[in-house]
């Protein structure tokens, strides 16, 4: 539930610079606090682990109990601390520029209005948490990989409290990125998605997320709104109504975008040719999907394959 966050103490402190990857885990006592009046330049991830902290962006505040991974966007004041009347918040944090496809999945996840840009994703079920646990020690063992050598491999140790590492080579900073990804779509995977509005919280629709995950399985079927909506058992009218309404884009933005995603992945990791990255990723016209693709990531394919690779 939303929280009133006024009493957090007002410690100023600076955010890392935009573009580095920095993760830590930190175990904090009463009186720790953490105030940006300006906001960070990156992403701020958190995920709880003992304890409970309170953290605010802009007028939305939440507490954030065990299993709870908070998200805050960038440029937005910002201030956490450890919650009032709990002993400790141990908690593992994250800075960093959100790939494009996280923002969809933390959609459902939203709380208050914009400009506020704060995201709880709770409850994650404890069945994956331990996925999440390593997910994040991972990506601080990738973090302090210095590109010679192979990455630490098996697996990562439970790290002291206070351990901050930040990935300053490329592949370690993909790595890591990699990681923190896997965290990402585990919990808003499995949590119980809610919708928060001024008026109230609802809960998504299953049929609504069962859709969702198709398409984010399959983006390149040949899907419409007529099949997507009889998978679900829902007419056409009511089910775009539905998705549009509960998930903050019609059904085929959110394709298009899963398509776009999945191409950049192609061109990221494949040779393919790009009419034929075009096609697995159900475009039917090359030249369309270069237009919209150029729209999306401000180059084209070939352009974008060749900067990765450069």
């Amino acid at each position: 539930m939303p929280v009133d966050a006024d009493a957090l103490p007002e410690t100023a402190a600076p955010s890392p610079p935009p573009g580095l990857v920095t993760v830590g885990r930190f175990d904090e006592r009463p009186g720790y606090g953490v105030v940006r009046p300006g906001g960070a330049d990156s992403w701020l991830f958190t995920w709880t682990t003992g304890g409970a902290g309170q953290v605010r962006q802009g007028v939305t505040g939440v507490r954030a109990g065990a299993g709870d991974l908070v998200v805050l966007g960038p440029g937005v004041p910002h201030r956490y601390a450890v919650a009032p009347g709990a002993p400790r918040w141990t908690f593992w944090w994250a800075h960093c520029q959100a790939r494009p496809a996280w923002t969809h999945w933390l959609r459902p996840h939203l709380l208050g209005d914009p400009p506020d840009r704060l995201y709880a994703v709770t409850p994650v079920p404890a069945a994956v948490r331990d996925r999440l646990e390593h997910a994040f020690r991972r990506m601080l063992a990738d973090a302090r990989w210095t590109g010679e050598g192979a990455p630490a491999a098996g697996e990562p140790e439970e790290p002291e409290a206070g351990r901050v590492a930040v990935a300053h080579g490329t592949a370690a900073r993909e790595l890591a990125l990699c990681s923190l990804e896997s965290a990402v779509l585990l919990a808003t995977a499995t949590a119980t998605a809610a919708v928060r509005g001024g008026t109230g919280r609802c809960g998504v629709d299953p049929r609504i997320r069962r859709a969702e995950a198709r398409i984010a399985a399959d983006p390149g079927a040949p899907h419409t709104v007529a099949t997507l909506a009889a998978d679900v058992s829902l007419s056409a009218s009511r089910f775009a109504h539905l998705f549009t309404r509960q998930l903050g884009q019609s059904p085929m933005r959110a394709l298009l975008a899963a398509r776009l995603l999945h191409a950049a992945r192609l061109l990221e990791a494949t040779d393919l040719p790009v009419e034929r990255v075009a096609a697995a990723a159900g475009f039917a016209s090359p030249f369309h999907f270069s237009r919209v693709f150029r729209q999306r990531y401000g180059a084209p394919p070939g352009a974008y394959r060749a900067g990765l690779r450069s």
